[in-house]
């Protein structure tokens, strides 16, 4: 019986392993979702194309947004069926409130990246280990800037989305690797 719980030991430090301490950390808000978000690229629910993912450019996605008020706007595209909880792949505060679009492979403007689960302070594309996964890019409407920087923490950020967020909105798109 010994060499099968080695054997299983084994297997979960090969599944666990490379997974990030910054996995699992959501925005954790009530705020009404009344935002609409979507891309020139690629519709809600449909596949991410492989431009804005790890296998091809890994450039970040257009995106537009309407509906909602606020001070400020948050970006944050995340993971939510990473292995290890949601895998944060980027993080963009303090965006302008004159700004609801960005181009691709832009930071929106007047907007502040933060770290993200990788722990670069930059946009990171849809790679998922095996299998398809749903990739949601979400607009928050804050009610004040946070006043964060770039060398801000991960869950700093996520915690300041959470406490700040006046409205939201989603569109959620899926990738699996070919």
């Amino acid at each position: 019986m010994a060499p099968l719980s080695g054997l299983l030991l084994m297997i979960m430090v090969l599944v666990t392993a490379g997974c990030s301490d910054d996995q699992g950390h959501e925005v954790d808000t009530d705020a009404a979702t009344t935002i609409t978000v979507s891309s020139d690229a690629f519709a809600e629910g449909d596949e991410v194309p492989e431009r804005y993912t790890c296998d091809g450019e890994e450039v970040s996605p257009p995106l537009e947004w309407t509906g909602g008020q606020g001070e400020a706007w948050a970006l944050v595209v995340d993971d939510p069926d990473a292995p290890g909880g949601t895998y944060v792949h980027w993080v963009v505060l303090d965006i302008t409130t004159q700004t609801t679009s960005v181009e691709a492979d832009e930071v929106p403007a007047g907007g502040v990246q933060v770290v993200n689960s990788s722990g670069e302070a930059s946009y990171a594309g849809p790679c998922p280990p095996s299998g398809e996964h749903r990739y949601r890019f979400t607009i928050y409407a804050l009610d004040a800037p946070t006043g964060l920087t770039e060398s801000a923490s991960l869950d700093d950020a996520l915690d300041a989305i959470s406490e700040g967020a006046t409205s939201r909105g989603t569109m959620t798109a899926v990738y699996s690797r070919h």
